[in-house]
Formats: C-alpha cells, structure tokens, sequence
C-alpha cells in the first residue's frame, strides 16, 4: 500500500486525524505551507494528549528550522538570474539531506509494509 493511501485510509478511521488533515490542506490553499507541514508534524509525531505548553515549543521549533532553512537557501544562492551549477548542487545536497532524514524518521515511527 502507497503512503498516501495509507494516510488517507487512516484518515477515514479517525475524524481527529482528517480534521487535521484537512486544516493542513486548507492553510495551504491560504499560502501557509509552512504552517500546514507543522500541522503535519503535530498527526504524525505529537501525542494528542500534549498540553499547549509542548505544541507551542514544537511549533517555535519547527517553524524555526523552516525559517532556518529558507534563509540558508537563499543566502547561499549566487546573485545571477539563472539558477548556477553551484545552486543546483547546493539544492541537491539540501534534499538528499532532508530526504536521509526522512527515511530514518519513517524507519523509526512507522510499521514496515509487508513481509520479510
């Protein structure tokens, strides 16, 4: 099963979960994709039973590593119009970063698919 299906699946199975998800998809339409992937973060890492103290840390914290990471990105870009081998590279190894993460994330926090 796709990771897609598998989340909209859940998202069936739980209202809490679709309401997220369908905040996460409404802020994006508004030009809060930032915001939309903390909402993210908060279905898929953050117990429900958090108090507000916690969800206000971890949105500082997220929203402080996406202001992190855009402002990287576009300090290091060089000054020409076009897009140069150097910011090319420089996006590449910012995705394959994100993406390594992502992968140890996934390995950590959900179930393997299938049989071995």
């Amino acid at each position: 099963m796709g990771e897609a299906k598998r989340h909209r699946d859940a998202a069936q199975n739980d209202p809490w979960r679709a309401g997220l998800d369908d905040l996460a998809r409404r802020l994006t339409d508004q030009g809060q994709m930032v915001k939309a992937g903390f909402v993210s973060l908060r279905i898929e890492a953050i117990p429900r039973e958090a108090d507000q103290t916690h969800l206000d840390e971890m949105e500082m914290a997220f929203m402080a590593g996406a202001q992190h990471l855009f402002h990287s990105i576009m300090s290091i870009l060089d000054d020409d119009a076009e897009p140069t081998p150097d910011d090319l590279r420089r996006m590449d190894l910012i995705d394959r970063e994100l993406k390594a993460w992502i992968d140890r994330f996934k390995l950590k926090h959900f179930e393997a698919e299938g049989t071995a």
